[in-house]
């Protein structure tokens, strides 16, 4: 897609504020916008991952001592998976089986366990890169994955087709942040990364009127969701030659702000 829509040769101003509806990181290439473009990028959290209630837990008739081994697509499903554990006083036998995702979610999954004395399979990046993991163990386990309410359902959809015995735990939710501190109307652009970050500046602002602000999305599910709620989409990510958001915003900046 390109970075920057049709309506830039009208829309194109100066940009001295942007809210980049995330939290702010440690470091980060936005921080140098102020220096090169004189900038400001504050950092407001537009949504957030919160527990299912422990009622909405129960209904889902999940027992963890019925389940041998675990699938963990991400870093929330560990965290909410251990606090339920917590939560409801079970600890995981020692025999049970984890099934990462990544390398960088088993790293994490150290947090909770003791790595080195229990049996964890890891893939690249993709569920298909455990198929050999899975079938070696297909008949002597039964698999539960934590997620979201949502559901996993590219990692139900494999297990299905291995005919692998396996169960859901949803576990958390994603919702929209309260942003009662936040005045909207005083940034030039707000840069989103997701759909939920979209519903959730309207969940906020029922009647926000984008006017002159600028949006920049990233992913072509939020682009669409975007203009879908009218909003003119200024800034689209990624694209050829600019795969990350802060590539193109600073190609826009270049010529914004350097007019």
């Amino acid at each position: 897609m390109a970075s920057v829509s049709t309506e830039t040769n009208k829309r194109l101003k100066e940009v001295k504020k942007i809210l980049v509806s995330q939290p702010e990181p440690s470091r980060s290439p936005y921080f140098a916008f102020k220096e090169k473009y004189g900038t400001d990028v504050e950092f407001h959290q537009f949504i957030h991952v919160e527990s299912v209630t422990p009622r909405e837990f129960r209904k889902q008739k999940v027992t963890f001592i019925d389940y041998s081994a675990v699938v963990f697509t991400s870093k929330n499903a560990i965290d909410f998976f251990f606090k339920t554990c917590d939560d409801i006083r079970f600890k995981m036998s020692a025999q049970t089986k984890y099934f990462c995702l990544s390398q960088a979610i088993a790293n994490y999954l150290q947090k909770f366990i003791v790595y080195r004395k229990r049996k964890v399979f890891v893939g690249e990046r993709r569920i298909t890169d455990l198929k050999e993991a899975f079938l070696k163990h297909k008949d002597a386990e039964r698999f539960l994955i934590p997620c979201s309410v949502n559901g996993s359902k590219a990692v139900g959809a494999f297990l299905e087709e291995l005919d692998l015995n396996y169960s859901e735990a949803k576990l958390y939710r994603t919702v929209s942040t309260t942003l009662e501190d936040v005045d909207i109307n005083s940034y030039d652009m707000i840069v989103f990364f997701s759909p939920k970050g979209i519903t959730s500046l309207f969940d906020n602002y029922p009647e926000f009127a984008q006017g002159d602000i600028r949006i920049a999305v990233f992913g072509q599910t939020a682009v669409e969701l975007s203009e879908s709620r009218g909003l003119i989409v200024d800034i689209k990510a990624p694209s050829p030659g600019m795969p990350s958001m802060t590539m193109a915003l600073e190609k826009y900046l270049e010529e914004s702000n350097n007019k």
